[in-house]
């Protein structure tokens, strides 16, 4: 079963700044991962609190060679699968923003 993938407004923004070569790599990871995106058996990994964030309950997926991280919420009802935030990792910056737009859209 493939869990329907939603994007924030800002989310999309995200994915249409990176480069032709990036968004194609990050489309087709979050397709793959929607097919099985739930801890433990799924392709997702589990996020835990960071200092200046509340992540616990989210999911990353990890693209290392572009450096890319996408952060995502399960909604069980409807089978969502709410993309937060897709952005570079440096200096964790791309976590404390999930964390932001987690509390901004009540996620």
């Amino acid at each position: 079963m493939s869990w329907q993938i939603v994007m924030l407004p800002e989310t999309e923004a995200d994915l249409s700044g990176l480069d032709a070569s990036v968004r194609s790599q990050v489309v087709r990871g979050i397709i793959k991962v929607s097919q099985n995106p739930e801890y433990p058996n799924g392709l997702g990994k589990p996020l835990k609190n960071q200092p200046g964030s509340a992540l616990a309950g989210l999911y990353k997926i990890k693209f290392n060679r572009a450096g890319i991280r996408v952060v995502y919420s399960l909604r069980r009802e409807g089978s969502q699968m709410m993309i937060i935030i897709i952005s570079a990792r440096a200096e964790n910056v791309v976590y404390v923003e999930a964390g932001k737009r987690r509390k901004r859209h009540d996620i």
